[in-house]
């Protein structure tokens, strides 16, 4: 969806509308970038409310120069990363794997079907956040290279190398467990 009239914001614009259309389209994007950043359902939960607020109050000063996706991801990680910097969560762990989804599995069939995306996220969570960051805005979000070195204030160049890392180690970690498996069945 096309956003380019937020650029173009005037005082008898309806802002809640244009909030409630933002937060239609793109929140479940914000949610997802502000988990893969903590790690946390709470706390993405609770940055993503945090980045509908200042979206809200800073609609006037969109410009217009990246998407209204990048705009709101840009705000998400800024936002995440004051998290971090917080003196609360400096006294917390983050978990070291993306937590599994509660919920009840009626057949096997689908227990399997899921077991391999649980692993792919699981290897994405354990990349380094700089890799996984660039990595899922790209691969997740759709982002092209220069809104991504954008948004991460780093050059495009730094961009294509940190996915490139990314995806190597991803590889690396799936040939070492495809490894495990080999040795695994070859000893029944």
């Amino acid at each position: 969806m096309d956003h380019d009239y937020l650029k173009h914001m005037t005082e008898g614009v309806d802002r809640d509308a244009v909030l409630e259309e933002l937060m239609l389209t793109y929140g479940r994007d914000v949610w997802n970038y502000a988990f893969f950043m903590t790690g946390k359902r709470e706390t993405a939960e609770d940055i993503a409310q945090d980045v509908f607020i200042k979206a809200y109050q800073s609609l006037h000063t969109f410009r217009g120069e990246s998407g209204a996706r990048a705009w709101l991801l840009k705000i998400t990680r800024n936002t995440a990363l004051d998290h971090f910097k917080s003196a609360w969560y400096r006294r917390i762990r983050l978990p070291a794997v993306m937590p599994v989804r509660e919920s009840q599995i009626s057949a096997e069939n689908e227990w399997l079907g899921s077991y391999r995306q649980r692993e792919i996220w699981r290897t994405v969570m354990e990349l380094p956040r700089k890799l996984r960051e660039s990595l899922l805005l790209q691969a997740h979000h759709g982002l092209s290279m220069a809104e991504i070195a954008e948004l991460l204030q780093v050059s495009e160049g730094t961009v294509k190398s940190r996915i490139h890392r990314a995806r190597a180690a991803m590889n690396k970690q799936f040939e070492r467990g495809r490894e495990d498996e080999e040795e695994g069945s070859g000893r029944a």
